[in-house]
Formats: C-alpha cells, sequence, structure tokens
C-alpha cells in the first residue's frame, strides 16, 4: 500500500490479481481424469509434502483405456522420479505443478 500510495487495496485494479491455485488433489484429478475420491484415498503425506504412491499411477497405466491420458500419466511418474525424486516411490506435489503449467502453456 505504501509502494502505490493507495489507503487499501481495491479489487479489479491492474495492481490487484486474484491468484486461484489449484491444489494438490485438483491438479491430479485433472492429469489422471480419475474421481475425486480415488484421487483423494491414494494422496499420502511424506514428510512436509503430500505425493502418490508410484504402484498407483503404475497401475493407472496399465489399466486406462486412453491413449494420451496414459502418456501424461508416465510422464507424471517419470518426471517424479528422475526429475524430482524426493520421496522413494513416491511422485511428489511439485511434480504436479509443472504439468500444471504445462498444460496452462505459461512455459
Amino acid at each position: 500500500m505504501a509502494l502505490l500510495r493507495c489507503s487499501k487495496i481495491q479489487i479489479d485494479k491492474a495492481y490487484s490479481r486474484v491468484i486461484n491455485i489449484p491444489t494438490f488433489l485438483k491438479k491430479l484429478i485433472n492429469i489422471t481424469e480419475m474421481s475425486e475420491q480415488w484421487v483423494a484415498a491414494r494422496i499420502k503425506q511424506k514428510g512436509d509434502s503430500k505425493c502418490i504412491p508410484l504402484k498407483n499411477l503404475k497401475d493407472l497405466i496399465l489399466s486406462y483405456p486412453d491413449t494420451k491420458k496414459k502418456v501424461d500419466v508416465f510422464a507424471l511418474s517419470v518426471y517424479g522420479l528422475v526429475v524430482f525424486p524426493k520421496a522413494l516411490g513416491h511422485v511428489d506435489e511439485v511434480v504436479t505443478d509443472l504439468f500444471d503449467q504445462l498444460d496452462n502453456r505459461m512455459w
């Protein structure tokens, strides 16, 4: 407020933007196209972050009928294990942030 020299922040102005950041649950639902109950039942807490076991993603890859979604889930698994290996045998929520940005063409 001091930098902008205004007494209070006003919504819908150039300096104001509502940030709508999807949760880990919503991102996984979007990537896997599985139900909220399916995803919620498989999210685990590992240390300070949430993740999903690789076994669940592997089962999904093997059983999913849509080839494009198989590739998306496979890529999510590879990135989770190779690029962001935080919890052994689990894919961390940081990976879903990357996929969400790629999906929204922010890169």
